[in-house]
């Protein structure tokens, strides 16, 4: 249901950047570090909003990189943990059975 609403919202925001692009025809100045040129500023907004939609998909793959190596440093300590729990019970059930052959 996430996926859909997520989905429904995104192309929400497209079709109200595509309408306010379409409206905004006019050419404007774009001023680079090395120079200027003349741009329809509707490829301005179309391109701005492509470049942040890659940027905030960049910050949320890097993201997702680090939290699947926290994972997978977490599951190895546990899988660690688990081990050394199990073999501290085992070696408490031998102690418990020499005991007990111990008072018979």
């Amino acid at each position: 249901m996430k996926f859909q609403w997520t989905l429904l919202l995104g192309l929400a925001f497209a079709l109200i950047v595509a309408v306010f692009a379409v409206i905004n025809v006019d050419s404007v100045t774009v001023n680079y570090l090395f120079g200027e040129s003349e741009w329809p500023l509707i490829l301005v907004i179309l391109g701005s909003v492509l470049m942040g939609g890659i940027i905030v998909g960049s910050v949320g793959l890097f993201r997702m990189f680090v939290l699947q190596r926290e994972v997978k440093s977490l599951r190895k300590k546990n899988k660690t943990l688990e081990e050394q729990l199990a073999q501290k019970e085992t070696a408490q059930e031998d102690s418990a059975q020499h005991q007990i052959e111990d008072i018979h």
